[in-house]
């Protein structure tokens, strides 16, 4: 979760997974998935919060908390951007999977 956690805290100045994980009551784990799976979605056509959600399987108003807890559509942006710069994304996305 490093590397999540070091993106994170780039975009906003108080946001762990862990801390964000315990606000919007789920597990870090799932936590770092929703991440990058809102990351991914980000780029991708459709209203991202569904698409994560359907690569997650989180629900869509856990996926809005997040968005709101890491500054919104324009922080979802520049998370986005670093994980793709940092070649992060699809290792983050390794750890994604269907079980939540």
């Amino acid at each position: 979760m490093s590397l999540l956690n070091e993106i994170l805290g780039q975009v906003t100045e108080s946001a762990t997974v862990q801390n964000l994980a315990a606000k919007v009551g789920i597990t870090p784990e799932e936590a770092e998935g929703a991440i990058a799976a809102l990351g991914q979605a980000h780029s991708q056509p459709g209203d991202t919060v569904q698409t994560a959600s359907d690569a997650t399987g989180i629900p869509t108003d856990t996926l809005n908390e997040i968005v709101g807890h890491i500054g919104g559509e324009g922080a979802l942006g520049r998370f986005a951007s670093m994980l793709q710069a940092d070649g992060g994304l699809s290792s983050a996305l390794g750890s994604l999977s269907k079980s939540h």
